[in-house]
């Protein structure tokens, strides 16, 4: 089982292409951990902005009336690739893995699959 700062440290080195990594409590808006960016990607405030986009998600599929799960939302950038990866399991409700991929650098099936994986591996 890994930590969260393990996690990010996971994501960050075994992942192609990762610029920055977060777990975010989207009922806040809060980063609970972050690892990586910079000055052009600030991800307190990423984090804070993507917690609009998993939120009007889960309205829609409300309104819709489908009963299934958001698995990952992908933003796909001119150079960037940014997955919303929502978590699952007992403790996990309302938190979501936040990766930004350089879209030139990454493999975006093999980074669903090792962000998928250290999901799975994650201890809240």
């Amino acid at each position: 089982m890994l930590t969260v700062e393990t996690s990010l440290k996971e994501a960050m080195t075994s992942i192609e292409g990762s610029l920055g990594v977060a777990l975010v409590d989207y009922t806040s808006g809060m980063a609970l951990g972050t690892l990586g960016g910079g000055k052009d990607l600030d991800l307190s405030v990423a984090a804070a902005g993507n917690t609009d986009v998993i939120r009007a998600k889960v309205r829609t599929m409300e309104m819709l009336d489908l009963r299934d799960d958001i698995e990952d939302v992908l933003i796909t950038l001119g150079s960037q690739y940014h997955l919303i990866r929502l978590l699952g399991g007992r403790g996990s409700n309302g938190l979501f893995l936040y990766l930004v991929l350089d879209k030139a650098r990454a493999n975006l099936a093999m980074a669903r699959h090792q962000l998928k994986r250290i999901e799975a591996e994650l201890e809240l």
